[in-house]
């Protein structure tokens, strides 16, 4: 069991970290992978509903009565939804809190015209990569999410690992884990493993992730396509399991297949290089400033089926060069994409903010 985060004195609180999404989602991951680190080096607490006892969290309805700090000092409030940008704004100007706002923004299109104005209200900005950096019309300083690469690192024994699991253990195993939906290219996915499947005799397939109600009939259209190819003993499909169990998955894939059609930022080809698996990704989300191509894996075109066959082919089949790529994606994370590095970082803007008057 985790250890209950203890709240700082209210009146010691520097930086608030909203979260208030019921659902989980990746910036509700954020939160939960950020906020207990920066709090062994900043005042720093949550704010949010049904949040893990690890996570210091102030109760959304506690938030009008904080106490001011000591010499009336600003407090930092970090928002990442728009909903969070307007409490923000509303606690700052109606009521009567002293507020620095800062925003990160991780969409790669352009923002409507409430959420650009909301942007202009900030103090500062930080974007999760180059790409959406772009789409907003004020400077922003660009901060990549990193990854605990203690908690995903390569195993010894990835045979023993497979059997726990209940994985196939013989031949190399290729992964594509998240939502399932159209978004997320599975279908594309599919279509890859079957034809590579049809002459490569060795390796399987895992499709792993949640599909909600209105994507269910997407999911069983996938299942039905892999029986039609006779290949449900080698294209495996799981429901997602518990946030606690993903990086053993992870560490039990030789290859992972990131082939979305449109993405935000995408932890999983970062998750997956730190296990030591190379990646083959579609040029989306942050995935171009994630992959070294031919080095740490293979960048394709997005909705590019013959390219993403022919990239995961390569590397499925060529153990030497997977092997390789293996060592370096993992490298590759420990350079540029660790959790600390990230913490570190919006902990400087943090600190940047409360030195302003």
């Amino acid at each position: 069991m985790k250890n209950r985060a203890i709240l700082p004195p209210l009146d010691q609180i520097e930086v608030i970290a909203p979260n208030f999404k019921k659902r989980h989602s990746g910036v509700t991951s954020t939160v939960l992978r950020l906020v207990p680190l920066q709090a062994r080096d900043i005042a720093i607490v949550a704010s949010g509903p049904e949040l893990p006892p690890e996570v210091p969290n102030l109760p959304p309805a506690r938030l009008p009565s904080l106490p001011k700090r000591p010499g009336g000092v600003a407090r930092v409030w970090h928002a990442r939804r728009n909903v969070e940008m307007i409490a923000g704004l509303a606690l700052k100007h109606l009521g009567r809190k002293k507020l620095k706002l800062l925003f990160t923004s991780a969409a790669q299109r352009r923002h409507t015209g409430f959420t650009r104005w909301l942007i202009r209200e900030m103090d500062a900005v930080i974007a999760t990569s180059v790409k959406s950096a772009a789409y907003l019309e004020r400077p922003a300083t660009v901060i990549h999410h990193g990854i605990n690469c203690v908690q995903f690192s390569p195993v010894e024994d990835r045979p023993a690992l497979r059997r726990d699991l209940d994985l196939p253990v013989q031949g190399p195993l290729v992964g594509c884990f998240g939502r399932i939906r159209h978004q997320k290219g599975n279908d594309l996915f599919v279509k890859a493993m079957i034809r590579i499947f049809e002459d490569v005799p060795t390796g399987n397939a895992l499709i792993m992730g949640r599909a909600t109600d209105e994507h269910k009939a997407f999911l069983q259209d996938l299942k039905d396509e892999v029986a039609a190819a006779g290949l449900s003993h080698r294209i495996l499909f799981r429901d997602e399991v518990p946030i606690e169990d993903l990086a053993r998955h992870f560490q039990a894939l030789d290859l992972y297949v990131a082939p979305q059609r449109w993405e935000g930022f995408g932890l999983t080809p970062l998750e997956a290089m730190a296990c030591g698996a190379p990646v083959v990704a579609t040029k989306v989300g942050a995935f171009e400033e994630l992959v070294v191509e031919g080095e740490t894996g293979h960048l394709v075109e997005i909705e590019d089926v013959d390219a993403i066959t022919t990239a995961t082919r390569d590397l499925l089949t060529d153990t030497d060069k997977r092997a390789s790529f293996a060592t370096a994606a993992r490298q590759n994370v420990l350079n540029r994409f660790t959790i600390e590095a990230e913490a570190a970082a919006i902990i400087g803007i943090y600190r940047k903010l409360l030195s302003q008057d």
